[in-house]
C-alpha cells in the first residue's frame, strides 16, 4: 500500500472514530441532533424538487434563490447553508446523471467503454451526452453555460475522456482539440438547434458521430 493510500486510510480512521464519539455525545447530551439532521435532509430533498420544477418551467439561468426558497417551503438561511447560488443547486440535480454516465465511460461495455476504436467510442460518447442533453436540457442551462461550464467537476471529467481518446488514437498534440472536441455539447448550443432550429436529437447526434469520426481520422494515429 502506498503512502498516500496508508494516510487516506488513516484520516478515514480518525473520521471514523470522530463520528462515532460525536454520535455518543450526541445521544448523551444533545438528543435532538438525528432530528436535526434528519431535518436537514428533508429541506434538501425539498430544495432540489422544487429547483427542478422551477428549472423545467422557466429559462434556469432567470431562477432566484428566493423563488427557491419560496416554492421549497424553506427560509433563505436554511437554503444558504447548502448551496450558495441557483447554478449549484442546478450541478446537484445534474451530478447523478453526469455519474451514472462516467461510470459508463470507465465500466461500461463498448462503444461507450473501453475496447473500441477510438472514432467510435467518441462517437458514442456524443450520442451519450445528446441524450443527457436531450433529457435534462432545464438542468445543464443552470448548471453549465457561460464560463461555469469549464470550472465544473463534470467538465473536467469529459475532458480527460477526450484526451485520453486522441492519445489512443496517436494525436501528437491533442491538448489544444480536446476543448474543440466538447464544444459542440454546450447546452446553449443543443438548445439553440433542438429549439430554434427544430433539429431532431438523430439529426445531429448522426452528424456528430460523422464528425467524431472523421476528426480522429484526420487528427494523426499510430
Amino acid at each position: 500500500m502506498s503512502d498516500d493510500e496508508q494516510r487516506g486510510r488513516g484520516a478515514a480512521s480518525v473520521h471514523r472514530v470522530g463520528g462515532l464519539l460525536g454520535d455518543l455525545q450526541s445521544a448523551d447530551d444533545q438528543p435532538v441532533a438525528p432530528r436535526r439532521r434528519a431535518d436537514a435532509e428533508r429541506n434538501r430533498a425539498q430544495i432540489l424538487s422544487a429547483a427542478e420544477q422551477l428549472f423545467a418551467e422557466q429559462d434556469p439561468r432567470s431562477v432566484t434563490m428566493g423563488e427557491i426558497a419560496k416554492a421549497a417551503g424553506v427560509g433563505r438561511a436554511t437554503l444558504y447553508r447548502s448551496f450558495p447560488d441557483p447554478s449549484s443547486v442546478a450541478v446537484a440535480l445534474l451530478d447523478e446523471h453526469e455519474r451514472r454516465l462516467q461510470g459508463q465511460l470507465i465500466y461500461g461495455p463498448p462503444p461507450l467503454g473501453p475496447g473500441a476504436p477510438a472514432g467510435e467510442r467518441l462517437a458514442a460518447f456524443y450520442l451519450a451526452m445528446l441524450d443527457l442533453l436531450e433529457r435534462h436540457l432545464p438542468l445543464a442551462l443552470g448548471a453549465e453555460t457561460g464560463p461555469a461550464r469549464f470550472r465544473t467537476g463534470a467538465y473536467g471529467f469529459w475532458r480527460v475522456h477526450v484526451r485520453t481518446l486522441l492519445v489512443d488514437h496517436g494525436v501528437e498534440d491533442p491538448d489544444p482539440l480536446i476543448d474543440i472536441a466538447l464544444s459542440p455539447l454546450s447546452p446553449e448550443l443543443f438548445q439553440f438547434q433542438r429549439h430554434q432550429l427544430g433539429l431532431s436529437a438523430e439529426r445531429i447526434g448522426g452528424s456528430l458521430a460523422v464528425f467524431a469520426r472523421r476528426l480522429l481520422e484526420s487528427g494523426g494515429g499510430r
